[in-house]
């Protein structure tokens, strides 16, 4: 049977606002926040080093217009990790596919941030009919196997290992930031990563290192659209561009934001949540 329940063996979230919950399945447990109602919704997937509370921010500013659910993806939270060692980006997707089952979510709107925006790609491979349009911010591509990938893969884990998730959290804000980030963003960067767990991290470093975007890319629907922090050194700008004319996709820059564009700069991440449900709801 399956259910949705605020608490398992993780006492439940006492914020009022965006609240914690767990979604119990016969593949795993999977962990969200939402809040907001209304029969729009909008799908939050975080990147490689985040969480679902790092959307607390934007949730806040699109609680009154719309339903806000950002999942913990598998490994994350409360959210059991995939059975695979090596998942896939349409393993996560199935993952978020049994979530909008519980839900009951008819229609939606995604969005991926980074790693996010890899495990959204393995949704538009499963032709997910509920989700009416993607918005990618900053996408991570992968690394598909390739000797780059066997780099970034080492480098990680030899990090993780060496630094542990404290050590990894520490040194996050220098790398997802802008010059205008203030202390709260940076405070919230390091306290969602601290959260991480070794498991969920160690997948999440097998998928970005095994699999890539473009694997699944031509499957995402004309409306997509893709965004980037103009000052973002992860996956810089040029690279986002370049992904968004391959695909035929419009591209935005957000402006001042590094990285975590919608921690920096939720307002400007939030309105273009509202202009994509005002889309694809037809209004102009």
């Amino acid at each position: 049977m399956t259910q949705a329940s605020s608490g398992n063996n993780t006492p439940p979230s006492t914020d009022p606002f965006f609240i914690s919950e767990i979604v119990k399945t016969g593949r795993g447990d999977i962990g969200f926040r939402r809040c907001g109602q209304g029969p729009d919704t909008v799908v939050l997937l975080h990147g490689i080093s985040s969480g679902a509370n790092s959307w607390r921010e934007c949730a806040r500013l699109l609680q009154h217009s719309m339903q806000v659910v950002a999942w913990d993806a598998p490994g994350y939270g409360c959210s059991t990790p995939l059975p695979q060692a090596q998942p896939k980006a349409s393993d996560y997707a199935r993952q978020l596919q049994h979530l909008l089952d519980v839900l009951n979510i008819q229609q939606c709107v995604v969005v991926g941030h980074s790693l996010g925006a890899l495990m959204a790609s393995g949704l538009a491979y499963l032709g997910d009919p509920r989700v009416q349009q993607f918005l990618l911010i900053s996408p991570a591509l992968g690394y598909g196997g390739t000797e780059k990938a066997q780099q970034v893969r080492a480098g990680r884990l030899a990090a993780l290992e060496e630094k542990g998730i404290s050590g990894i959290a520490q040194a996050l804000p220098d790398r997802l930031f802008s010059k205008f980030a203030l202390p709260d963003h940076r405070q919230a960067v390091t306290g969602n990563a601290l959260k991480l767990n070794d498991k969920g991290y160690m997948q999440a470093v097998e998928l970005l290192c095994g699999d890539d975007i473009y694997s699944y890319a031509n499957a995402f629907p004309p409306n997509t659209r893709v965004y980037c922090g103009d000052a973002d050194i992860v996956t810089p700008p040029a690279q986002s561009a370049e992904f968004a004319a391959r695909l035929g996709f419009p591209f935005e820059l957000i402006e001042k934001a590094g990285h975590a564009s919608y921690i920096e700069q939720p307002q400007q991440i939030a309105k273009l949540i509202d202009q994509a449900m005002l889309s694809v709801r037809g209004v102009k």
